[in-house]
């Protein structure tokens, strides 16, 4: 028997056009009603995860790139995922939901306090996938800033909305009928915060909780974003390669960022992200490797106009045979999603970038995420044990028929070896995390 691990599931598309391109497209399901979400999150609850994570971006990108971000729905439109929150919780019973929250755009007491409605509507069951995109500043009259910036307005952030969210004593609600006194004041603080990026008064008009706050999570593989992990969040979302030594040296770096802020390893999960394509046989897993290791011109447009979409900069424009210069992208960029495209060998002409991210490889020698449920269980213990990995975020459309492709054969497998849940504690989504 393999050692627990915590799964969930990464909706990467957002609140958007699930199976567009696809060939399920034919169920004729609608994409901006709750039904098909509804549907879907009962099915990641029957197979035993711990949460799912809703991807957003309110923005369109720039100009110059707004139509790459639309012609195959890459990046929008679109919906807000914290209004469908609710309608994901009507649906189920123990799965946490963590939509996706902007720290450069969303005023910390407005977050607090949605956030504080929601934990209380879903029984403990909400969370914060905490980004810090600037971007998106400019559609509310705000000014970008450069990368660490970011990082540094999102720390003020969520310690003035810890703060807020505790600005009311435990012993300050007392709901007591017999005097009639609802809550005492003087346990009430009304602090008033002046930052560098944020001016605000406490307190937050929303009752303190009981089974914790809702749950922080935070993406972002630079350094400035693990020592974010590592001192603010309770859950890493981790991009490394499928070694266990990177792997290994991944939660190396955010652990120490942690303890480096008074805090113990146990405070914080990192949960590998990982986006397997599981197939019947380990011959057909052979021959779908095959097939991608000399793409055409067609599937290097495709591969693209995906990195056109999340880097906001037109690859499609640039000469395929000569390097990527990094000055093409604006600082709001992600560097850790520029790092994904460029790799170790920056100075690669891009039609070779291109070409490595067409190629798939296998699961069985770790070279890719192609092969069947067994092997893609073999390493999720090998990870577990022998990296000390925490789970899997698994990423891909929240449609039923890629969940059905996804779970069918793989939760059957993960509960033989003991390494998925067959039930759940109690405690919500901080529970389903922390329980073990």
């Amino acid at each position: 028997m393999g050692r627990l691990q915590h799964f969930g599931y990464f909706f990467s598309r957002g609140f958007g056009p699930q199976g567009w391109g696809r060939d399920y497209q034919a169920w004729n399901d609608d994409w901006t009603r709750p039904d098909l979400y509804a549907h879907a999150v009962r099915d990641l609850e029957r197979a035993g995860f711990d949460l799912v994570v809703v991807e957003d971006a309110i923005s369109l990108g720039n100009p110059q790139t707004l139509d790459l971000r639309v012609r195959a729905a890459y990046g929008g439109p679109k919906h807000d995922p914290l209004l469908l929150a609710p309608y994901l919780f009507a649906a189920t019973t123990h799965l946490g939901v963590v939509p996706t929250v902007n720290a450069g755009i969303t005023p910390p007491y407005l977050a607090a306090r949605q956030a504080a409605t929601l934990q209380h509507l879903s029984g403990s069951r909400f969370g914060i996938n905490l980004v810090t995109d600037t971007g998106s500043a400019r559609h509310v009259g705000l000014d970008p800033v450069p990368h660490d910036v970011a990082y540094d307005r999102a720390e003020e952030w969520i310690d003035v909305v810890r703060r807020l969210w505790h600005s009311w004593d435990p012993e300050a609600l007392v709901a007591d009928p017999v005097t009639g006194r609802f809550a005492d004041g003087t346990r009430i603080d009304a602090f008033a915060h002046r930052g560098e990026h944020f001016r605000l008064d406490g307190p937050l008009n929303a009752l303190p909780f009981s089974s914790g706050d809702p749950v922080l999570v935070s993406p972002g593989g630079s350094p400035r974003g693990l020592g974010f992990a590592g001192s603010r969040s309770d859950v890493q979302l981790a991009l490394a390669p499928l070694r266990v030594d990177r792997v290994r040296e991944y939660r190396r770096r955010v652990l120490d960022a942690a303890a480096l802020a008074g805090r113990k390893a146990s405070d914080v999960r990192v949960l590998l992200v990982v986006k397997p394509e599981l197939v019947a046989s380990a011959a057909e897993a052979d021959r779908v490797v095959e097939a991608s290791a000399h793409p055409g011109e067609d599937v290097l447009r495709e591969v693209a106009l995906h990195w056109s979409s999340d880097l906001e900069t037109d690859l499609t424009a640039l000469p395929l045979d000569r390097p990527l210069d990094p000055a093409v992208f604006g600082d709001h960029v992600s560097l850790g999603t520029i790092s994904a495209l460029r790799g170790d060998t920056p100075d690669a002409p891009l039609r070779e970038l291109l070409t490595r991210k067409a190629r798939k490889g296998r699961l069985a020698d770790r070279s890719g995420l192609v092969g069947t449920a067994e092997e893609f269980a073999d390493l999720v213990e090998e990870f577990g044990e022998d990296a000390g990995n925490d789970g899997f975020l698994l990423s891909g459309d929240l449609h039923p028929v890629t969940l059905h492709r996804f779970l069918d054969d793989l939760v059957p497998v993960l509960r033989r070896r003991g390494v998925l849940r067959s039930g759940y504690g109690g405690g919500g989504l901080r529970g389903n995390l922390f329980e073990f």
